[in-house]
């Protein structure tokens, strides 16, 4: 089964994301930080991770760099689900190295469509 780590500092949002994902056949860890999610890459580093961008502690985009520089952490595949959609922003996403970019609210079909587009379902 292939592991997907939420990291969003809202709870609901992990909570949808994680009833869409686990639907999508994934195991589910969460984090509601970029520290606590780089904490859980070093234990276990995940296949994907859909990340949050403003978030206390450590955002998503300081995670990313974090987790690009990490052993291993090449290969999970990093999307971006945030508030966050001017084309600065999502360029600044995909230069520091996330796979794919989602706009906040999403839903079941975006979420499988986005998957299915970098190879994970």
């Amino acid at each position: 089964m292939k592991q997907c780590l939420v990291v969003d500092d809202s709870s609901v949002i992990r909570k949808v994301a994680r009833r869409i994902l686990e639907d999508m056949d994934f195991e589910i860890t969460e984090a509601e930080d970029g520290q606590q999610a780089l904490d859980e890459c070093r234990k276990t580093m995940p296949d994907a991770i859909l990340l949050d961008w403003n978030m206390p502690v450590m955002d998503g985009l300081e995670f990313l760099t974090s987790l690009r520089a990490e052993e291993g952490g090449e290969n999970p595949i990093v999307v971006f689900c945030t508030t966050e959609n001017d084309v600065a922003h999502i360029a600044r996403a995909i230069r520091a190295g996330a796979n794919e970019y989602i706009m906040k609210p999403f839903d079941r079909e975006i979420v499988e469509a986005k998957f299915q587009e970098v190879g994970l379902i």
